[in-house]
């Protein structure tokens, strides 16, 4: 087969291979090792290939990315760029967007070699065509030139190119060509922003972080809502958040929040701003974020009373995400009855709201009630009971009733919850005087598939490894949940049968 690929090459290589050939070429080089390949590959078989993409037929651009696809796999990334630098220029303008996607892998296995990134580096026209790529129809195509982007801007060479250049300039230019490519633009920035506080200076001179922010506290609804994501991104590094502080924008985020009241259009944008807020409690300080921004608090609060379900969506993640540590525990528990009451109204829409509200309330519910055994006080352990006893009248019950539902994903929703507080004594308690509970956990016969098996197994195992579940469930359970451990989550029991004479 080596052989053969070889003579199909050097056909092409001669450019009189007919259609025929560049099929049983592809063929052949998917048939043959990428060392083999490499051995009988020369570059004018590869340049000679590139040619054959410039024709107006279809089905031989085709075979032509195929045999290439291959081939190029084969390569050392070094090698390609050093050889083949002017074709890949060519395929990242070419009509045919699977030629572009082509050249557009090779530069992203490029970026990714260190030796060969600094290449692309000294090649500012093909920077350039990498730039204009985002302006490109075809996502995939807009996508591979982002990240290419975004890893060659992870050096200080990289960033001076980019941004110490003419190829500002395209980044602007490309920027211009539609609302979407803009924003794909500060998608760029944004990730390029996050790596380091030398990365964000470089983004924040070019003066497009100022635009971003520009856009996002600016009068148009639809625009903010985009903008906030991207934001919200940012603020994940600490440079991110330092930065939006000291330029005033999270200040002027709880201004818009505290401004919705009166705007009619607000649910466009108000999820993302108080996503954005929940987010900043999580990696910064809860109490301090809550504190100094009120608004945050009482928003979550009205979105989660109110009867728009997208509202209560967005309300209950937020509670979720505050909730998944103690100190934002602690922050919600000092609003008393108010949450509490909240807490009855989530264990309701766990029961009765359409499928995916349901799941992103047992999802909260599951963070909220969660304790690391470290962080078992009895104070904490007391507000976790009370809190669990808040979601319903039996509490347990409502969720063991979800659990035996035939959706897999409300099945494992409701376990979760089991299992975020499996390792709590009252909870133990609780599931040994519910008639069955017990039972239950260890009958493998109502889990019908894999993620259901994968969840109970994930209960199961936090409760073996509580120190307080021999004493609470006595020896007897405590064994048979010990086995359970040890025969893993997909266990059959073997059922011998007797062979009987004469059957078939």
């Amino acid at each position: 087969m080596a052989e053969a690929a070889a003579e199909l090459l050097e056909r092409a290589a001669r450019r009189d291979a007919a259609l025929e050939e560049l099929r049983a070429l592809r063929v052949a080089v998917q048939a043959v090792p990428p060392a083999a390949l490499r051995a009988r590959l020369g570059e004018h078989h590869l340049v000679a290939l590139f040619g054959l993409l410039g024709v107006n037929d279809r089905e031989q651009v085709s075979a032509c990315v195929s045999i290439l696809e291959r081939l190029l796999q084969a390569l050392d990334p070094l090698y390609v760029i050093q050889n083949l630098r002017e074709e890949l220029q060519k395929g990242l303008f070419h009509p045919d967007d699977s030629v572009k996607i082509l050249a557009m892998s090779q530069v992203g296995r490029i970026v990714e070699d260190s030796a060969a990134v600094t290449e692309i580096l000294h090649s500012p026209e093909l920077l350039r065509h990498i730039i204009n790529c985002i302006g490109g129809e075809k996502i995939a195509v807009a996508k591979e030139a982002i990240k290419s982007l975004s890893r060659i801007a992870q050096s200080q060479e990289g960033l001076e190119a980019l941004f110490g250049s003419s190829l500002l300039s395209d980044l602007r230019n490309v920027m211009a060509t539609s609302d979407v490519v803009r924003y794909r633009v500060y998608e760029l920035i944004v990730e390029i922003s996050s790596v380091s506080a030398e990365s964000l200076n470089y983004c924040a001179s070019s003066g497009l972080i100022s635009e971003l922010i520009g856009e996002l506290t600016g009068e148009d609804v639809l625009v903010r809502a985009t903008c906030i994501e991207m934001v919200t991104s940012l603020a994940h590094t600490p440079h991110g958040r330092q930065y939006l502080a000291q330029q005033g924008v999270i200040d002027k985020i709880s201004n818009i929040v505290l401004g919705a009241e009166s705007d009619p259009f607000s649910s466009f944008y108000l999820p993302g701003f108080v996503k954005f807020f929940g987010n900043l409690a999580v990696v910064d300080s809860p109490q301090q974020i809550c504190e100094r921004y009120p608004v945050f608090m009482e928003k979550v609060f009205e979105m989660a009373e109110s009867q728009d379900p997208t509202m209560i969506g967005v309300a209950v993640d937020t509670l979720g995400i505050l909730g998944s540590n103690v100190e934002g525990k602690q922050v919600l528990q000092k609003t008393r009855s108010r949450f509490q009451n909240l807490l009855s109204k989530i264990g309701h829409q766990a029961k009765n709201a359409p499928t995916e509200l349901r799941l992103r309330c047992l999802d909260a519910i599951s963070s909220l009630l969660y304790l690391p055994p470290e962080q078992q006080t009895e104070d904490l352990l007391r507000m976790t009971e009370s809190w669990f006893t808040s979601l319903s009248s039996q509490p347990l019950e409502l969720l063991r009733s979800i659990s035996t539902q035939p959706f897999p994903d409300l099945h494992c929703g409701a376990l979760r919850v089991f299992t975020a507080i499996a390792n709590q004594p009252w909870a133990q308690k609780l599931m040994l005087d519910s008639p069955g509970f017990v039972e239950y956990i260890v009958d493998r016969s109502v889990e019908p598939d894999k993620a259901s098996k994968d969840a109970k197994y994930e209960l199961v195992k936090a409760l073996v490894n509580s120190k307080t579940i021999a004493e609470i469930f006595g020896n007897q359970y405590y064994l048979r949940l010990r086995a359970y451990l040890h025969e893993g989550p997909y266990y059959v029991k073997a059922v011998s049968t007797t062979a009987v004479e004469g059957a078939e």
